[in-house]
């Protein structure tokens, strides 16, 4: 039976040394905390799939509103986290290829501390304030 690795904790992650960056540990770590993040998205989309089809009929036009309200709201979040998914799913095929913590623009670490913070990210720091003033100026 094969033995499985003690996941190592936040704090644990942190203390590593540099030259230990995006080792197993460090992208098994990931791994798992990316897959929970999926699991949860997928459980609310769930949940709002079955709140949607909850057909009430309300006489009063403010109750009905509201509820319209808040299904509109709930629908936004939902897209949100639709688009969240995508990169839930790339970050993890990253993890997979080995390029996980490393900027696409520059090559260079991410950082643990924002990958903590973003698993997602997909750039260093310097990379995506690069990127958001950008678009800033194409706005």
């Amino acid at each position: 039976m094969p033995t499985t690795a003690k996941p190592i904790t936040e704090a644990a992650l942190l203390k590593m040394p540099a030259s230990a960056y995006m080792n197993a540990a460090q992208l098994a770590f990931f791994r798992v905390r990316l897959e929970a993040l999926r699991d949860e998205m997928l459980s609310n989309a769930a949940d709002t799939g079955a709140t949607l089809k909850e057909n009430e009929n309300f006489a009063d036009p403010n109750d009905r509103a509201t509820v319209e309200e808040e299904h509109m709201l709930e629908q936004r979040v939902r897209d949100r986290e639709r688009k969240l998914l995508k990169k839930i799913n790339t970050a993890l095929i990253r993890v997979d290829s080995g390029e996980y913590g490393w900027c696409l623009e520059t090559g260079e670490p991410i950082g643990l501390a924002r990958l903590l913070a973003r698993p997602t990210a997909e750039y260093s720091i310097e990379a995506q304030e690069r990127h958001e003033k950008l678009e800033k100026m194409r706005a």
